[in-house]
């Protein structure tokens, strides 16, 4: 298995695609806006609504799930990087989040 690519949320360019994999209480939550959300489990089977980019950089809570997702789309075909300390260090580094349930956006 080859070495998968990884990056730290202040390392990441400003007009980033974002691709979340978390689960749908964890993204509605607080995410990143203008992230796509695939949970980690749909991805093979919606790989048509991966976001087209050069770098696609993929984000989970802390890591370990989004290490994975990467780790499968460079194996096909995809030219992913994973996000280091996935949401938790997002927050962490003050970047802005949204939540789909009017609540204040957090980390769960």
């Amino acid at each position: 298995m080859s070495e998968i690519p990884e990056t730290t949320v202040d390392q990441l360019p400003t007009d980033a695609v974002i691709l979340d994999v978390r689960e749908d209480d964890e993204w509605e939550a607080g995410h990143a806006k203008g992230a796509t959300h695939i949970p980690v489990a749909e991805v093979p089977q919606r790989l048509g609504e991966v976001p087209e980019a050069d770098t696609l950089y993929v984000v989970c809570r802390g890591g370990g799930r989004s290490s994975r997702v990467t780790a499968w789309l460079n194996d096909n075909g995809f030219q992913a990087v994973n996000v280091a300390g996935g949401m938790q260090s997002w927050k962490a580094a003050g970047k802005p989040m949204h939540a789909e349930n009017g609540k204040e956006p957090e980390v769960i």
